[in-house]
C-alpha cells in the first residue's frame, strides 16, 4: 500500500558540508550528540521508537574502500566522482529525513588477506600471483592456468589438495550458475584497517540519527567465508563445499526488515555488484515469502553507482537493466529527493 507522507524536509546541520565528503576525519562524536540532542528539541524529533510510519534505509558498503577516491576499490561510475556523490546525497537523505527514518541499517564487507578474490590465495605455474582485476575462469583452472596457494593451506586450516578442491568445485559453481567469473580484486574492505571503516561523512550522519531518534543503527558484516565471495550481503556466492557440506547459508535479517516496516530505502556501493546482488536476493526472500512486500522496496538511484573502469570495463548498463528488473518484480526506483513525494 502507498504510504502519503507529505514530509517537509528538514534543514542540513550546520556543521555539514559537503565539500568535505570525499575526505577522510575523525568525527567528533561527543560533539555530534550533543547537537543531535539539540537539533531533536529544535525541530521537536520524537523518538524512532513512537513512530507511526516505519521507514528502514538500508546502506550498502558505503565505506573508504569504495568511496573514497584514494582508496583500492573507488567506484567512480561514469562521472568519475560516483561514490563521492552517492554519498554527499545519501548523507543528506538522512539529514533531510531524520525525523522520518525508524531504522538505518549499514553492511560492512569485511575481508582479511587470505581469501579467494585476492592475489595470494592464487599461484601459476611459476608461483606468481595474478594481478588485480584478473578473471579466473573454471576453465583456467582445469587446465592450471590459476592454482590454489598451497603455502597458505596451514594458515586456513586446510591441506593444499582441499584448497585446489575447493577451488575447482567454486569455479565450477559459479559457471553453472552463470555468475561472474572468479575476479581478483586489490586487497580491500582489509578487517581492522581504515578502508572496512564507513565514509566519514555518512559515519557522522548515521551516528547524529542515532542520538537523535534514540535508535541503534544495526551494523552486517560481510564477506569473511575464504572460499567464497561475498557480493550479496544476505550470503555468499556458493553456499556449499566439494562434498556438498554447507558452508554457509542465507542470512533473513533484511526480509525482516521489510516485514518490520512500511518503506525501506536501499542505496550503496557499488550498483552493479554488491547492491545488485543484495536485492536480487532479497527480492528472491520476498518472493517466496509475500510478493506483495517489493513494493515497500525503494532503491535510491541517485546515490549508487556501477564499476566502471575506463577502457577495461563499464557495467552501468547492466546494472541499469538489472534495477529495471527490480522495478518489474514491484520494487520502486526512486532519487533521494522523492521521498515526500511517496
Amino acid at each position: 500500500m502507498t504510504q502519503h507522507l507529505n514530509l517537509q524536509p528538514l534543514a542540513l546541520p550546520p556543521y555539514y558540508d559537503p565539500l568535505r565528503v570525499g575526505e577522510l576525519w575523525r568525527v567528533p562524536y561527543q560533539e555530534r550528540a550533543i547537537q543531535a540532542r539539540q537539533w531533536a528539541e529544535q525541530y521537536a524529533i520524537r523518538p524512532a521508537a513512537q513512530d507511526a510510519v516505519k521507514i528502514a534505509l538500508i546502506a550498502i558498503d558505503v565505506q573508504n574502500t569504495f568511496c573514497l577516491p584514494d582508496f583500492e576499490l573507488f567506484v567512480a561510475g561514469r562521472s568519475g566522482m560516483g561514490a563521492v556523490e552517492d554519498t554527499r546525497r545519501l548523507s543528506e537523505f538522512i539529514y533531510r529525513n531524520l525525523g522520518s527514518i525508524s531504522t538505518i541499517v549499514a553492511s560492512l564487507d569485511t575481508h582479511r588477506a587470505m581469501q579467494v578474490f585476492h592475489p595470494v590465495y592464487l599461484i601459476d605455474e611459476n608461483g606468481q600471483h595474478p594481478g588485480p582485476l584478473t578473471l579466473v575462469s573454471h576453465d583456467d583452472v582445469l587446465q592450471g592456468r590459476w592454482m590454489f596457494n598451497p603455502a597458505i593451506a596451514p594458515s586456513l586450516g586446510i591441506s593444499p589438495g582441499v584448497g585446489q578442491q575447493q577451488l575447482i568445485h567454486y569455479t565450477w559453481q559459479l559457471k553453472e550458475s552463470g555468475k561472474y567469473d572468479l575476479t581478483v580484486w586489490p586487497y580491500h574492505a582489509m578487517l581492522g584497517g581504515i578502508g572496512h571503516s564507513l565514509v566519514p561523512a555518512l559515519e557522522e550522519a548515521i551516528f547524529f540519527h542515532t542520538i537523535a531518534r534514540s535508535t541503534q543503527a544495526a551494523f552486517i558484516l560481510k564477506g569473511e567465508y575464504a572460499s567464497t565471495e561475498s557480493y550479496s550481503a544476505i550470503g555468499p556466492e556458493v553456499l556449499s563445499g566439494p562434498e556438498g557440506e554447507a558452508i554457509a547459508s542465507k542470512d533473513d535479517s533484511f526480509l525482516r526488515t521489510v516485514i518490520e516496516h512500511d518503506l525501506v530505502f536501499i542505496a550503496g556501493e557499488a550498483k552493479s555488484h554488491c547492491v545488485a546482488s543484495t536485492i536480487a536476493d532479497l527480492l528472491e526472500q520476498i518472493l517466496a515469502y509475500d510478493p506483495g512486500l517489493a513494493r515497500r522496496v525503494c532503491l535510491l538511484e541517485d546515490c549508487t553507482s556501477p564499476v566502471v573502469v575506463p577502457g577495461v570495463v563499464d557495467y552501468t548498463d547492466k546494472a541499469d537493466a538489472v534495477f529495471k528488473d527490480f522495478a518489474r518484480a514491484g520494487m520502486r526506483l526512486l532519487r533521494s529527493t522523492d521521498l515526500a513525494e511517496i
